[in-house]
């Protein structure tokens, strides 16, 4: 499991330009680990995590196989989009099927490119986007209420949990507040899920600053991080510039580059780990001498779903997981040195896997 993030952005921010920097990214990456561009606006990248390249060392691993993230370059998006303007309804379906949202919003002066509401606004440009997703949303609710208004006389659990949701979100959204702001009980969350509702999506306010502010951000994107931080969004501020320059670098011409930048790490790492802490993903590791492969999970996900992401009958036919801590298995120069040091696991179907985990499961088949 990796997670899919969509791009969205009014016309002019940098949408564009991040997205084909994820794609040059990608390509050069492809020689070391599958890569696919599944749609010309869709493209795939590695998660970086350097223990995966620590562990496939110690471990003599011929292959090695990240997790990935999927990005999706969503149309622009104009004011009226909610109502069909532009691409909007294409728009809107797109948002749908993705896990989380990256705002990228305009942090940089630049008199050769013309913003399309003649201002450099990055919190007014926010909202803009969160008000089309609102008022999408509102019109979608609205018209599944009628439909669900037929189905209610039958007393299905499921069709009155659906209804009694809409009603919430829409309460909220009448407000003026996104569906995501609705507490939503354990229970409820798989239907809440699959209502997939455009607000509901967690949000990260991507910062498009200048090259020279690429490291300390600027008074834009200072006022963008004082708006996530009370709505309880993620922040990341990224030039879209260096980035594509970045992608068409070898590797080393490239961490030079960025040392010259005062950078310590590409701004595209930077989006997937904030994406990451976002959605409350983290990594387990399975490794061998074929290859050291990383599985993204969500947080608190126990042994045997945790299987089940490898494979279905893995979660079906569970018997027990066999598991050493990250920092155990490199301080034990591998699983027999982890052994030796009292550091080699066996844990049952009530283990919550730790990000960093090295597991091996046993399962019937």
């Amino acid at each position: 499991m990796g997670f899919k993030m969509g791009i969205v952005g009014l016309p002019n921010v940098g949408k564009s330009t991040l997205f084909n920097a994820l794609t040059r990214t990608a390509a050069a990456q492809a020689a070391n680990f599958p890569f696919c561009t599944i749609e010309p606006n869709v493209g795939e990248v590695a998660v970086p995590d350097a223990r995966l390249d620590v562990l496939a060392g110690i471990a003599g691993s011929k292959t090695i196989i990240p997790t990935r993230m999927t990005f999706v370059d969503i149309a622009g998006l104009v004011r009226g989009a909610s109502k069909g303007e532009g691409l909007g309804n294409q728009f809107l379906a797109n948002i749908r099927e993705c896990d989380a949202i990256a705002h990228v919003l305009r942090c940089f002066e630049d008199g050769d490119i013309t913003h399309v509401e003649g201002r450099i606004d990055p919190v007014a440009d926010a909202e803009t986007i969160e008000t089309e997703l609102m008022l999408a949303d509102m019109e979608s609710i609205e018209r599944r209420l009628v439909a669900l208004g037929k189905k209610l006389r039958g007393g299905d659990q499921d069709t009155l949990d659906q209804d009694r949701l809409l009603r919430a979100a829409l309460a909220a959204l009448n407000e003026g507040k996104p569906a995501r702001t609705v507490q939503v009980a354990e229970d409820d969350k798989r239907i809440w899920r699959q209502l997939m509702l455009l607000t509901s999506k967690p949000v990260l306010y991507v910062c498009n600053v200048e090259e020279a502010k690429a490291a300390t951000g600027n008074s834009q994107s200072d006022r963008v991080a004082v708006m996530a931080k009370a709505q309880g969004a993620g922040t990341v501020v990224i030039s879209a510039r260096i980035e594509e320059e970045l992608a068409q670098m070898p590797a080393d011409d490239a961490a030079m580059f960025l040392e010259e930048m005062g950078l310590h790490e590409a701004g595209l790492d930077r989006l997937i780990k904030a994406g990451y802490a976002l959605l409350g993903l983290q990594t387990y590791f399975t490794v061998g001498p074929k290859e050291a492969r990383a599985w993204t999970i969500t947080k608190g996900t126990l042994a045997p779903q945790a299987a089940g992401v490898i494979h279905g009958d893995f979660e079906k036919g569970f018997i027990r997981a066999e598991t050493v801590g990250y920092d155990d298995y490199v301080a034990g120069k591998g699983e027999a040195g982890a052994k030796e040091a009292g550091k080699f696991r066996v844990e049952g179907k009530t283990y919550e896997v730790k990000d960093g985990d090295v597991l091996h499961f046993l399962f019937n088949a």
